[in-house]
């Protein structure tokens, strides 16, 4: 019998014998980067055909077993819980467009695969890596400078709603076509009626309340707060509300130890409890006599503390969420207070009118807040058939209003539908030719990865690609940048007359995650995976692993 450890040195030959026991090691052309690019190809083709206003659906359900229907690529991505490392760099380069633009996710996915699939094309014909590399390093930083120069709208006030529904249209389009004249405008509204003097957004600020019923879209608008619950005591409606926010229970007090009482007497029975009701009364008489007449509590509300509430005409609302209730402090003004006593004058927050609404067969309790005073949290109230479709509605409005505070820092636009993509071809075929070395294929083959946007967009509208890339090049000859792809119509057209356009930034934002994320995959030349951590794992069926 052997004396060595498992794991020690055999003196083998090569990485295997270099390496622990278990583990994996692939190098070279053919077992590294091509094994990387057909894992990023494939994840690339999955959220391909959901670009655009005509893009398909995905029906996703988790581990959790839960089922998404969405053609919103970051929540696709995200639900998928992808494990390939190489295709993990692009899910992380989406997951930070998403994070720091909110839209633009799908583009980064499917620049970055079609710019791997270019490159294997020319490590094919021979083309070494570094050459590849060095060429889309010199055509991505041409392409960004490019892109700055197809701007053809800015918006000047971001205090007109107009303005901002007019230039937000095309990003509502892309995830809700045929909605985008109705939810557009919405949003616009709720994010001008909150935007403050410096222009600086805050995205928490906008609400979804999500509403089963009723025909999709986004129905109103309110300026405050909307509760899907209703109050707890007799009290519907209060005008002119005086609020008090309260993070501790409205209930009396119980010891942290138990205790036996022992009842002698009937009398003493009948006493028990009087202390407890005069202390409870006590203090919901001088919160009332603070001038308060609605309290809304994080916690329980006691039946005795819900008596004296009804008793002394103070409407009582519970939220159980922490995060609903540091909104509502700050929609009405108010500071959370961690005991049961009467709020100073700077602890209270003000609302115009408390008052129930049935939407649906959905009752909502609304604090609005009214034009006068001026909200600091607006709700958009939207509608909708089943669950999936509120949801993706949900995320549409949130994608529209980061667009919207994206503009806030920079709100210039290029001309959508894949016209600044052949701008940007076209440019970059001309840098190409006048490039002496072998990095003028990878610049090439970088300019022909730029069709994939318009390419794409013609495929899922049922269109023919490869002539409509021909008519997008004829147009961009002639001159005519703002030349894209009009679905409506079925041939290309005026972007800019048409009212398509795409931020800047996100461009810009995708441009350069995509870029980066194929550069990345591109370099590496070796994958050595160590043997995964852990015990042998349990049986399918869940039983014992042995005797």
């Amino acid at each position: 019998m052997s004396g060595r450890r498992p794991g020690a040195y055999t003196g083998g030959m090569g990485m295997s014998s270099m390496l622990k026991e278990g583990s994996k090691h692939f190098s070279g052309v053919e077992e590294a980067t091509l094994r990387n690019i057909a894992a990023c190809k494939e994840l690339a083709q999955t959220v391909r055909t959901s670009l655009g206003p005509n893009g398909m659906n995905k029906m996703v359900i988790n581990h959790l077993e839960k089922l998404f229907v969405t053609s919103d690529s970051a929540t696709i991505l995200k639900e998928l819980e992808v494990q390939h490392p190489a295709a993990r760099l692009l899910v992380l380069a989406s997951k930070m467009q998403e994070e720091e633009m909110g839209d633009g996710t799908n583009l980064v996915v499917i620049l970055a695969g079609e710019l791997l699939v270019k490159a294997e094309e020319l490590l094919h014909t021979g083309v070494h890596t570094s050459e590849i590399i060095a060429g889309y390093n010199k055509a991505a930083a041409v392409a960004l400078k490019a892109l700055e120069e197809q701007v053809c709208h800015t918006v000047d006030d971001m205090h007109d709603p107009v303005k901002v529904a007019h230039a937000i249209r095309s990003v509502i389009a892309s995830k809700q076509y045929g909605l985008e004249d109705f939810v557009a405008p919405m949003i616009a509204k709720a994010c001008v009626s909150v935007m403050p003097a410096d222009g600086k957004l805050n995205v928490d600020n906008i609400r979804v309340a999500k509403i089963l019923g009723g025909v999709s879209g986004a129905t109103d608008i309110v300026r405050g707060m909307v509760l899907l619950r209703e109050p707890l005591g007799v009290l519907q409606r209060m005008d002119g509300a005086k609020i008090a926010v309260y993070g501790c229970p409205i209930d009396s007090t119980a010891t942290e130890t138990k205790g036996t009482v022992l009842i002698k007497s009937a009398e003493e029975l009948m006493n028990y409890t009087k202390s407890e009701e005069a202390q409870m009364e006590a203090t919901i008489k001088s919160i009332a006599d603070a001038g308060v007449n609605v309290v809304i509590c994080g916690q329980t509300i006691g039946e005795i503390a819900m008596h004296f509430l009804n008793r002394f005409g103070i409407l009582a609302l519970k939220t159980p969420s922490k995060f609903e209730l540091r909104r509502i402090c700050r929609t009405v003004g108010a500071n959370a207070l961690v005991r049961l006593e009467a709020p100073s004058a700077e602890d209270m927050g003000s609302c115009e009118t408390v008052y129930i609404r049935e939407i649906g067969s959905t009752k909502c309790t609304i604090l609005d807040r009214g034009d006068a005073i001026g909200s600091k949290v607006t709700t958009i109230v939207v509608r909708g058939s089943t669950g999936n479709i509120l949801d993706d509605l949900e995320r549409t409005i949130e994608d529209g209003v980061s667009v919207v505070k994206a503009m806030c820092t920079d709100a210039r636009f290029v001309a959508g539908g894949g016209a600044c993509e052949m701008a940007v071809a076209d440019a970059l075929h001309k840098f190409g030719a006048q490039q002496p070395g072998l990095d003028q294929y990878a610049i090439t083959k970088f300019a022909e990865s730029m069709e994939v946007v318009p390419r794409t967009l013609s495929d899922n509208a049922g269109l023919d690609a490869t002539n409509m890339i021909a008519n997008l090049y004829a147009g961009q000859n002639e001159g005519k940048r703002a030349t894209g792809i009009d679905i409506e119509a079925g041939e290309v057209g005026d972007m800019a007359k048409k009212g398509v356009y795409d931020l800047l930034a996100t461009k810009l934002q995708a441009f350069k995650l995509a870029s980066d994320a194929a550069i990345t995959v591109l370099r590496v030349d070796q994958i050595i995976m160590a043997k995964q951590a852990g015990g042998a794992k349990p049986p399918p069926g869940g039983g014992g692993g042995g005797d």
